[in-house]
């Protein structure tokens, strides 16, 4: 079995990352899962979340804020497909709490049922980017 497997991100806009792997977790709907060279091959929704590139030790290697989308899993590639993917690194707290603030105050002015669910999905988004900010300030 091989060492490492290759690992990208792309977003509607362009393509992230493609890098080989050690391992990697992604923040799926039904709960984080890893990624091990040979994995299995499956196809997960994405919650907004964190995606962490480990080296084989677990020590993490980089930390990639995901929103939405899917991730595809071979035995030789995992491919996350996400609507937004931002390193971690490069997020502000100050920017991340103004798209909190922004993601109540259109929660709150919601006036219709699909208004309202778009509202509900963006003050996700904006509560797992301050949950990202401050798991990797605890580091």
């Amino acid at each position: 079995m091989a060492d490492t497997f290759t690992f990208e991100i792309v977003t509607p806009g362009r393509m992230l990352l493609s890098q080989p792997a050690e391992m990697v977790v992604i923040p799926g709907e039904a709960g984080n899962f890893g990624v091990l060279p040979g994995h299995s091959p499956m196809l997960s929704t994405l919650r907004p979340g964190t995606v962490e590139i480990r080296e084989h030790n677990l020590k993490i290697r980089d930390q990639i804020f995901v929103e939405q989308g899917f991730a595809e899993v071979t035995t030789e590639r995992c491919t996350v497909l996400a609507e937004e993917a931002i390193p971690v690194r490069d997020i502000t707290r100050d920017d991340a709490e103004d798209r909190l603030s922004r993601a109540h105050d259109a929660l709150m002015a919601a006036d219709t049922p699909g208004v309202r669910r778009g509202a509900e999905r963006e003050l996700r988004a904006a509560e797992a980017m301050i949950e990202a900010l401050d798991a990797s300030e605890r580091g």
